[in-house]
């Protein structure tokens, strides 16, 4: 097939100019903030609970946190979490910052000895175990207050080498296929894809005959590392096996290389070698993209910003593949303390007080964030099956896809545990990496199969070094 070179025709300018700059910046970055904004109350939302402390508190609570990717959520948990201090005595401040940034801000932090008490991050943060606190203590008592933890959540906060809980993970997004329903009808799918076969079939047609092209990215991003994982994974192709062991070169992973590259050719253009994890919102609430891997949070701004775009936006599981239905979660949030914390006492009752509320955080989060602790929210299959934010003229029940989210999800490293060597393959972008390289018609599939596997094994046998990953 013959390369088109057909520009996605949009950029952030010309985007601005035909949305609302405020709802777009507010959903798709973000930067550190100084104090928190007054939220209102929220009509239905459930009444917060709070549990006295198991120790007297003092002194500062420093967190930093990601700009979520739905404002209304950061609104309400500013003033949620300063409200908590100001009852137990302790001075909390909060920081939002560029999702991008935080890695890069956490090692700035570590290397200093100096910075913040309580850091949240929306992917395993397996790589600084050995500078953060252990989180066993917290997650006895939050197992035994809550229920049984997610299985998703547990692998992507545990190291079973060191039996060490490097971070806490009370909560986590799924991460299903976000499609414009009006652009599949008229490709023959109106419920949109539900294999990868149906996505390269449906894709390529709408490409072709309606000049939209789809959302994949290839870049050095989050939601591209999530590409990658899902298709790699419904190829049968892994990282690591179960006692982690490096297993990246396989005939199944090439073969979903293989895939990618058909895919880019038929429905995708060279942008997204370059995206943000913004881009994928922008171009779908745009009305430039027909299907993106990624949360709900695009439809969400699109519900305020273009309600005409949000209507047409359905959503679909994780595709079938050849070997398995299966995709990574979206978000992952590790919340991790600093060994350098003066104060880890009161972040690790802070957590338990978050995590006491998850029925407020779904909810706030406008279904975004599921939790890590089911029972803690037995709310949530009504609010998928009937969606309390729909606006009018839309779909109420488009979300029920969802309810079922945590049977196709998994974490990081699937079928081993998120240890520091996949947190760092993560935070590096071998896999994106891998795909592009044919994609661009750089490597053959099996040359880059062949450098990813290499790149992974020195990670792994470095972190094997450290006494923090097993396998060999």
């Amino acid at each position: 097939m013959t390369r088109r070179s057909r520009p996605l025709p949009i950029t952030r300018r010309t985007f601005l100019q035909g949305v609302s700059a405020a709802a777009l910046l507010a959903a798709c970055s973000g930067g550190e903030g100084s104090s928190p904004q007054s939220a209102a109350p929220t009509e239905g939302a459930p009444e917060e609970r709070f549990t006295d402390p198991a120790t007297q508190l003092s002194g500062d609570l420093r967190l930093l946190m990601w700009s979520h990717f739905v404002p209304a959520h950061d609104e309400w948990f500013d003033t949620f979490a300063q409200e908590w201090g100001e009852r137990v005595g302790v001075n909390v401040t909060v920081d939002h910052i560029d999702v991008t940034t935080i890695p890069a801000r956490i090692s700035s932090e570590i290397g200093s000895g100096e910075g913040h008490d309580l850091i949240e991050m929306i992917a395993t943060l397996s790589q600084f175990e050995p500078s953060v606190y252990s989180m066993n203590d917290l997650m006895d008592e939050a197992n035994s207050r809550f229920g049984t933890q997610l299985e998703l959540c547990q692998k992507s906060s545990f190291n079973p080498t060191t039996e060490n809980y490097y971070a806490y993970a009370p909560a986590w997004s799924p991460d299903p296929g976000d499609y414009r329903k009006s652009l599949w009808e008229e490709a023959g799918l109106p419920d949109g894809p539900s294999t990868w076969d149906e996505l390269l079939e449906g894709g390529g047609r709408i490409f072709s005959e309606q000049d939209i092209q789809m959302g994949l990215g290839m870049s050095q991003e989050i939601d591209s590392n999530m590409y990658a994982r899902a298709l790699m994974w419904s190829f049968g192709g892994a990282e690591q096996d179960e006692s982690e062991t490096v297993t990246l070169m396989s005939d199944q992973t090439i073969a979903a290389v293989e895939y990618a590259k058909e895919l880019f050719d038929a429905a995708m253009t060279e942008e997204v070698f370059a995206w943000n994890p913004a881009s994928n919102n922008e171009g779908l609430i745009a009305g430039q993209l027909s299907y993106i891997l990624n949360s709900i949070s695009a439809w969400r701004t699109a519900q305020e910003s273009i309600p005409d775009i949000a209507k047409d936006v359905f959503f679909v599981p994780a595709l079938e593949g050849p070997e398995r239905q299966l995709a990574a979660q979206h978000v992952m949030y590790n919340w991790i303390t600093p060994k350098f914390s003066q104060n880890f006492d009161a972040a690790q009752e802070f957590l338990l007080h978050y995590t006491e509320n998850l029925p407020r955080v779904a909810y706030e989060s406008k279904l975004y964030d599921f939790p890590g602790y089911p029972d803690q929210v037995p709310d949530l299959d009504g609010w998928l099956d009937e969606d309390p934010f729909t606006i009018e003229g839309d779909d109420s029940t488009k979300l029920q896809p969802l309810k079922n989210a945590v049977d196709w999800s998994t974490n990081l490293g699937y079928p081993g545990p998120a240890s520091p060597a996949i947190g760092e393959i993560n935070n590096i972008f071998i896999l994106p990496n891998m795909l592009a390289r044919v994609a661009r018609g750089n490597q053959e599939p099996e040359q880059s199969v062949e450098q990813a596997h290499q790149e992974c094994e020195e990670i792994f046998e470095k972190w094997r070094r450290e006494g923090l990953v097993g396998g060999g």
